[in-house]
Order: structure tokens, then C-alpha cells, then sequence
């Protein structure tokens, strides 16, 4: 499960998905939430989801764990990272932004930054790191 975990996150890679506040279309736009709901629902790990609507600063201006709450719903808390987990990261006052976990301490997430889904490093945000999760014992 864990590999097709991660081929489903690579396939938004190529053709690259801009990133795109609140979007779930592939090749198209996305963001990070959207991302995760899109990977584990359509490989029916997780069962259909639509947290939107959401305001894009929301983690700015509120200490609500608005984004861990969603998370809270479909996994599991774990002390080690694994490729196909997912890492949570605080961005703000609160817990805003997700990644999939790849092999070589790599992820892939939908970047603001970068402007589209890419695969970076894990040691990039660990300072920002809340917590590894574990969807459907992955």
C-alpha cells in the first residue's frame, strides 16, 4: 500500500500540478490539504472528504486546529516517519500544512513557494514539524 501511496503522490508530479488554493484537479491546481484528501480518498483509504470551503490564512489569524482536526478523522498518530505516512507541519499559529513521505527522507506536497506540487526534503521543514500520521496503518 505504501508504494502505491507514494505512486499516486508522484503522479501529480508530471505534468507539474500548480499549486492552487482549495483546487483537487490533477495537472491543473492544488493545494496541500486537497492533495492528501485526493491521494487517500481515491486510493479509498480514507472515505470521500471535502473539507472546503477554507480561507487560505486561516493559520495566520486563529489557533483552531482547523487542518489537524481533518487529519485527526482518517489517521493515526506515530512516532516514526515511513514513506507513505504523512507529515504535518505549524506554519502560523497552528498545524497548516501536509506532506506524503517518500523513501530517502524526501516528500511530496503541494509548495506555495514553489508554486506547484513538488518532492523536497524533510529535513527543509523540520523545524515546522508537528507530527507523523498514519492513514489506514500505513
Amino acid at each position: 500500500m505504501r508504494d502505491a501511496i507514494i505512486r499516486e503522490a508522484e503522479s501529480w508530479l508530471d505534468p507539474p500540478t500548480l499549486y492552487h488554493h482549495a483546487a483537487d484537479i490533477k495537472s491543473v491546481g492544488v493545494d496541500c490539504a486537497m492533495l492528501l484528501v485526493r491521494v487517500f480518498c481515491d486510493l479509498g483509504l480514507a472515505p470521500a472528504f471535502d473539507p472546503r470551503p477554507y480561507p487560505h490564512d486561516w493559520m495566520l489569524h486563529r489557533s483552531e486546529e482547523r487542518f489537524l482536526g481533518w487529519v485527526e478523522q482518517f489517521a493515526v498518530r506515530v512516532d516514526e516517519p515511513a514513506p507513505g505516512r504523512v507529515a504535518i507541519f505549524r506554519f502560523g499559529r497552528c498545524a497548516s500544512h501536509g506532506g506524503i513521505l517518500c523513501d530517502g527522507g524526501m516528500m511530496i506536497h503541494a509548495d506555495l513557494r514553489a508554486g506547484r506540487v513538488i518532492r523536497s526534503e524533510l529535513a527543509t521543514y523540520a523545524h515546522r514539524l508537528h507530527s507523523i500520521w498514519s492513514v489506514h496503518g500505513v
